[in-house]
């Protein structure tokens, strides 16, 4: 079956950078678009970046210019870069395959000094 496993959140403090990774497995990763998402703490959830197949990629206007989606077919995994951590981008992180709706468990994130 679809799984999905996030990876690499944390503690940092502001201006920090974190790359987040998540594994996919159960299905032709390949094949379809990815996406990332976010839920901060009492809020819903939020959009933050996709990667088509061919690579083309799309931002949220809030995370534009500091995150950077990616992927790497061979290893079945999606990335996202984050640079300049704002307190704000305190949340959940989650990946998820748009077409389907299968999504991780997530990795948290918090940005405090």
């Amino acid at each position: 079956q679809v799984q999905l496993v996030e990876s690499g959140g944390g503690l940092v403090q502001p201006g920090g950078s974190l790359r987040l990774s998540c594994t996919a497995s159960g299905f032709t990763f390949s094949n379809y678009y990815m996406s990332w998402v976010r839920q901060a703490p009492g809020k819903g959830p939020e959009w933050v970046s996709t990667i088509k197949t061919d690579g083309n990629t799309r931002y949220a206007d809030s995370v534009k210019g500091r995150f950077t989606i990616s992927r790497d077919n061979a290893k079945n995994t999606l990335y996202l870069q984050i640079n300049n951590l704002r307190p704000e981008d305190t949340a959940l992180y989650y990946c998820a395959v748009p077409s389907t709706g299968s999504r991780g468990q997530g990795t948290r994130v918090t940005v405090s000094s």
